[in-house]
């Protein structure tokens, strides 16, 4: 790829790493809420280690590999890879806002893709799914829609979730810019790392993807009955 022809695919990206996307992301914390009022987030240093913990041994063995194999996928139109993929994403939601989160920010990006007007075989994948893809496997028929390697995507995916988790800390806590912004810098810097994970396990099939944090299930379980919040989730 020339240089000329990788920046439509980095801005692709950027946009859809944006938090600016219409997909309602901004109005969850996934659990995060719940863990500044049980005190097992709510400083700084808990925030940072919270949501590391998060990527490295949530998004890395789950939504990441999915990503990357959704992508992968819908690249040689395999179909039926797609909906076995979403359907898995829906089983391991382990609370009812996690399977809310997933199927309403899911249905969000499939009305932006599909306004975007995408190459036939992404509607066909769309309408397979019932224009309702899980969040997930909706940003994946996004990103494959583009030029941009895999692992530039599974980054961007990464990023944005680090970004909007960040933002709801500085929200929920609250923290200030700066503090925020070191949090980042180190989900950043745990990022590449989490890229390579995610590859791992796409790459050794459905058995090596897990989603199990129980800590995490826990706390948004809680969240749905807390008093007080700020996010859906």
């Amino acid at each position: 790829m020339t240089e000329a022809n990788a920046r439509p695919a980095l801005l692709s990206l950027l946009w859809l790493a944006s938090p600016a996307l219409p997909v309602g992301g901004f109005s969850y914390s996934e659990g995060l809420e719940a863990a500044v009022e049980a005190g097992m987030a709510d400083s700084e240093a808990g925030v940072r280690d919270w949501l590391v913990d998060q990527l490295q041994l949530g998004l890395a063995s789950s939504e990441l590999p999915v990503v990357a194999e959704t992508i992968e996928a819908a690249r040689r139109g395999d179909t039926a890879r797609v909906l076995a993929l979403d359907a898995w994403v829906r089983a391991t939601r382990e609370s009812a806002e996690f399977a809310l989160q997933a199927q309403q920010m899911g249905r969000s990006i499939a009305d932006w893709l599909s306004q975007r007007a995408p190459a036939e075989a992404t509607l066909a994948l769309l309408d397979a799914l019932h224009r309702a893809p899980t969040w997930p496997v909706g940003w994946a028929l996004a990103a494959a829609s583009g030029d941009a390697s895999l692992d530039d995507a599974l980054a961007a995916y990464a990023f944005a979730w680090s970004e909007n988790a960040v933002q709801a800390a500085v929200k929920a806590v609250p923290l200030g810019q700066s503090a925020g912004q070191r949090v980042l810098q180190a989900l950043v810097a745990a990022v590449p790392a989490a890229v390579a994970q995610a590859r791992a396990v796409a790459a050794r099939g459905d058995d090596a993807r897990q989603a199990f944090l129980p800590g995490l299930a826990v706390q948004s379980a809680r969240h749905e009955t807390q008093y007080s919040r700020l996010f859906r989730s």
